[in-house]
């Protein structure tokens, strides 16, 4: 039930997201889902993409620092508590949550929400038993 997420360290100065965002223009990927953290002097740009793999093969190409992480995203009620809902849910089960973010597009008037646990296996089934809508491709 979990996707692949892409870490890429980028140096905090000007131009860096969008030699990231145009390497993977250029390369026919698609970003489906983005959170950027910053710090004085680098940043980390967590995505979502419809390729994966090729995403990292064209940020390799251009030397960007990148890697994989498996994290879930899980499509909500679009409406006011939806989220509340979840995190309640997540607390009760003990799913500790590391971060999460939500996607860059809506789905059947659902919002797509990013997750990445500490226990991917706990969490797995936590939304097998509760039926959670998991998206497994973007």
């Amino acid at each position: 039930m979990t996707i692949q997420q892409i870490s890429v360290f980028l140096e905090n100065k000007s131009g860096r997201l969008a030699e990231v965002t145009k390497t993977l223009g250029d390369a026919g990927v698609n970003m489906r889902a983005a959170t950027i953290a910053d710090t004085a002097d680098f940043g980390i740009l967590r995505i979502v993409v419809d390729n994966p793999h090729k995403a990292l093969d064209a940020l390799d190409k251009k030397g960007f620092t990148a890697k994989v992480t498996d994290v879930f995203a899980i499509e909500l009620e679009d409406r006011p508590g939806g989220l509340a809902e979840i995190m309640e849910l997540f607390h009760k089960t003990g799913v500790n949550i590391e971060y999460l973010y939500s996607s860059l597009e809506n789905r059947n008037n659902k919002a797509v929400v990013i997750f990445k646990v500490d226990d991917t296996e706990h969490g797995n089934k936590i939304f097998r038993e509760h039926k959670l809508t998991a998206i497994k491709n973007f």
